[in-house]
């Protein structure tokens, strides 16, 4: 048992002996945030090793994996470094200081690191040999293979390359962040050993394809980018064999790979910004230069080249991550690209429903009843052709959205380009502080802006996550007002592979609200009172505690209270305590959380009525559920927050009811209960914060519940 766990246990213990409750704000009671994050991280490596899975796929597992990792140390672990240099003002509920928590982390982290480099060295690299898909060792090539290499080297790499001496006369170049680059210690016959650093070209393929014995004689004519081999060799690896070009006169003692994370959650001070526009640009290009966080380096490399790092980039030791194979696993998503369906998922075509293809236009079914979209079951393109259908409609009036992260070429942002120029009036909010999406948020911004769109980049102070679309349309001797409501992205790439819910109603206190609540993001409107809606940041925490108190009284008059929530993560204290409260009452309470949990479940006098489990699978579980039985009155939001306190206190959320009895019964059978039967994809959290796998029971198939969804997508979604 765990440490936490048996304090956990031991004061559990004290309260059953005393006459006293619990106290609930104990940190005991609560499992750290950045721990949960691993917890939930490490659920996905599982799944790189799951030898059920399509290989390909576990290749895909084991990259997001990395890439997770990457952005936890960029965001969280820079953040307690801040917190540790400036001093903490106050401690998280589990009580953890920034040290102790940064220690935890890495004592979390270094067999995982280890594990990970052993199953893509050990399982599945050998397994990709064996499948045909070769990523080899440079120095296990053929002579004729890297003699073409050198010639590509030559002609496509050494001219991108720009050696940087480190000497008393040339200072530490800036190395910027997750870069792959070579530390070089070369022999100078007059001065002895020197040092260098080399950054290999992040716009070049990491992986870089080796012509195969028949490919080698058609090489010059081909270029390596029209190969069909599928054999592979790491750039790094290339430009390290051929470092003589690089360094001619000169005895090369050794090349080492290494890769630094640097923190880059920098803020915009937004009150003192004259223009948000250009503050968001000038922060995108500052995240290159923020304080070193993490260096992974190849365990091979000299102490004495390893000393220049830490001195340089002003690192302690515990932020030096040694690995046995190639730093920066993430790159090989590249490995998915190809043109191997026996090794991945079977390809999926999500449903459209006949009442909707058929339709004369979306507008006309949405006129007559409310549609819910499960996503990626159901096709995207139904939300799509909302937005498109809208656009060229004479009688479409006006068009206002929120975009918060739509993607690349995205068919949302061209509809509404072509809204304005069939002269709607449009407005889009665009959230440029969309952590990771700033870039593709500031180019659509100004294409919007250049087409006439009236561009909004939401309140100061806040991030605008909600996920809404108004169309307001001239009908008979009025307006009629059309909404869609979410719990994910407009953004047709993402659809395919999270896992969201999507309303479209044409309900009169639904659509009133939502166009007060866009008159208060583009306005000065203070309008806080809504119909149907919940809002954050003014008053969803509230709501939620409100839901919660109201089931269990209804438990204690009926004794048939249950909740059941369905998020991604799960932090806020002051939910979290109303929650055992609740089962302190009682009240069953089944909490599917993909991701954090800083909830304790199963904790003698405080959570016994309490299950936690999470679905970790082929798709990414997105959707926000929050269901109250509430004496079978039954009461569901859906919505695009989580319970944490950055959404319930620093962003502009969305939560809306579901009111058709039709709608309730599917989500509440054909999601809730289903995805809480799954013994495939499904993890339960124990008391000591760590998971365990769900399995089937002896003898039968285990449920699996997003595969039950692909068998039977679109059966359920109208309003009956």
């Amino acid at each position: 048992m765990s440490g936490v766990a048996a304090n956990t246990t031991q004061s559990a213990e004290k309260a059953k002996k005393g006459s006293r409750s619990p106290n609930l704000n104990h940190p005991t009671y609560y499992i750290n945030r950045e721990l949960s994050w691993l917890e939930f991280n490490l659920r996905v490596f599982q799944e790189g090793l799951d030898a059920r899975l399509p290989l390909l796929e576990r290749v895909k597992f084991l990259s997001i994996f990395s890439s997770n990792l990457d952005e936890f140390f960029m965001i969280r672990v820079s953040g307690l470094r801040r917190q540790l240099s400036r001093g903490a003002l106050k401690a998280p509920p589990d009580g953890m200081t920034p040290a102790q928590q940064l220690a935890r982390i890495r004592d979390r982290l270094l067999p995982i690191i280890d594990e990970m480099d052993q199953c893509w060295e050990k399982d599945l690299q050998p397994k990709l040999y064996e499948a045909g898909i070769k990523v080899v060792p440079y120095k296990n090539l053929k002579k004729r293979q890297r003699k073409m290499l050198r010639k590509h080297f030559q002609k496509e790499v050494f001219p991108i390359l720009t050696p940087l001496a480190i000497d008393p006369s040339h200072p530490f170049p800036h190395i910027s962040n997750l870069s792959v680059n070579l530390g070089v210690m070369i022999k100078d016959p007059g001065y002895g050993t020197r040092f260098a650093r080399l950054k290999v070209p992040h716009i070049l393929p990491r992986l870089v394809r080796v012509p195969s014995e028949e490919e080698v004689d058609r090489y010059t004519s081909l270029g390596l980018e029209q190969l069909r081999s599928t054999e592979f060799v790491w750039l790094e690896e290339v430009v390290a064999a051929n470092l003589d070009l690089m360094f001619p006169g000169f005895e090369i003692l050794g090349a080492y790979p290494f890769r630094v994370t640097r923190n880059a959650d920098v803020e915009i001070e937004e009150d003192e910004a004259a223009d948000l526009l250009e503050a968001t640009k000038e922060m995108v290009g500052q995240r290159h230069f923020g304080f070193a966080i993490r260096v992974e380096i190849d365990d091979r490399m000299p102490n004495e080249y390893l000393n220049i790092l830490v001195q340089n980039l002003d690192l302690s030791p515990y932020q030096i991550y040694k690995v046995k194979g190639p730093v920066g696993l993430t790159d090989l998503i590249q490995l998915s690209g190809l043109d191997r369906p026996d090794l991945k998922d079977k390809p999926f075509q999500p449903a459209i429903s006949p009442v909707l293809s058929k339709a004369k236009s979306i507008l006309s079914v949405i006129r007559k009843r409310n549609v819910l979209l499960y996503h990626p079951y159901d096709s995207f393109s139904p939300t799509v052709d909302f937005v498109r259908q809208a656009a060229v409609d004479p009688d479409v009036l006006a068009i206002k959205m929120t975009l918060y992260r739509v993607g690349p070429n995205s068919p949302i942002v061209q509809a509404l380009k072509s809204a304005r120029e069939n002269g709607k009036q449009v407005s889009a909010l665009v959230e440029l502080k969309a952590r990771f999406d700033e870039e593709n948020n500031i180019e659509w911004a100004e294409a919007l802006e250049e087409a006439g769109v009236h561009v909004i980049y939401g309140l100061l102070g806040l991030k605008t996550h909600a996920k809404m679309c108004l169309v307001v349309r001239k009908e008979g001797n009025g307006l009629a007002r059309y909404v869609h409501l979410g719990t994910g992205n407009y953004n047709p790439v993402t659809a395919r592979i999270y896992t969201d819910l999507g309303y479209l109603t044409t309900d009169p206190q639904i659509a009133t609200d939502v166009s007060v609540l866009f008159n208060s993001l583009t306005g000065y409107s203070r309008e806080v009172i809504y119909n149907k809606i919940v809002v954050a940041p003014h008053d969803m925490r509230n709501a939620i505690l409100k839901r919660i108190k109201r089931e269990v009284d209804s438990h204690k008059k009926n004794g048939n209270g249950r909740i059941i929530f369905k998020m991604n993560s799960l932090v806020d204290k002051a939910c979290i305590r109303a929650l055992y409260q609740a089962s302190q009452a009682g009240v069953r309470i089944d909490l599917q959380v993909r991701g954090i949990c800083c909830l304790r479940p199963g904790v003698p006098r405080v959570s016994e009525n309490i299950r936690v489990t999470s679905i970790v699978g082929r798709f990414l579980e997105h959707s926000r559920i929050f269901y109250f039985h509430n004496n079978g009155n039954e009461d569901i939001l859906l919505g695009s927050a989580d319970l944490m306190p950055r959404n319930l206190e620093g962003r502009v959320e969305v939560l809306f009811p579901l009111e058709d009895p039709g709608l309730i019964a599917a989500v509440r059978e054909d999601i809730l209960k289903l995805h809480l039967k799954d013994r495939v994809k499904c993890w339960e959290l124990n008391s000591d914060g760590e998971y365990k796998r769900l399995q089937p029971e002896e003898g039968r198939e285990g449920i699996h519940s997003q595969l039950i969804r692909l068998s039977e997508p679109g059966s359920w979604h109208f309003e009956e």
